[in-house]
């Protein structure tokens, strides 16, 4: 059970983003308005700015925003199942501008937990509900067939995200229908 829950918000080139944080480190960052927004933060939030978590994620924001890799991560402390974390970990892994996708993501997953085989949808579920965006990279999965989807902030904010980053984008494309939409 988490004690405080601490809220601030970040006014980034993409919209407003809300950040949420305990005192072990960053829950959740979410655009404002976006799928699954706020996660399951409940309960007696409060606004504190002080916090140094907010400010050492204000600081990676405006590296990154800049064009820049942030050479440094915030304390991260996003509440999952194990099988999210352990997705949410190899989000982590995820080069900077470069992409994966959910079907390649899912063997690596089959290798590490043991298992004879999962499905990317599996995969992508636990990718779909990552509370804590652009820091845990769940912009740089895409579909096996190149297609753009997957993305609860907006298929034209991972675009953006991903050109920010220098990722090759020419390959991909945006689907004409599906969930990500």
């Amino acid at each position: 059970m988490r004690c405080g829950m601490f809220i601030r918000h970040y006014d980034s080139p993409l919209g407003r983003i809300l950040l949420a944080a305990d005192e072990r480190g960053l829950t959740g960052l979410w655009f404002e308005g976006q799928k699954y927004f706020a996660g399951k933060v409940a309960g007696n939030l409060q606004r504190r700015d002080g916090l140094p978590v907010f400010a050492q994620v204000r600081a990676w924001l405006d590296v990154y925003f800049s064009g820049h890799e942030p050479d440094f991560t915030p304390p991260l402390h996003p509440a999952g199942t194990p099988f999210q974390r352990t997705v949410w970990a190899l989000l982590g892994q995820i080069p900077y501008g470069a992409t994966t996708t959910y079907g390649a993501l899912a063997q690596t997953l089959t290798a590490r937990v043991g298992l004879a085989s999962m499905s990317a949808q599996a995969a992508g579920g636990a990718v779909g509900h990552n509370p804590v965006s652009i820091i845990v990279p769940c912009h740089r999965v895409v579909g096996a067939d190149g297609s753009l989807t997957g993305y609860a902030g907006g298929i034209e904010r991972k675009i953006v995200l991903l050109c920010l980053e220098g990722a090759d984008t020419a390959r991909f494309r945006i689907p004409k229908k599906g969930t990500a939409l």
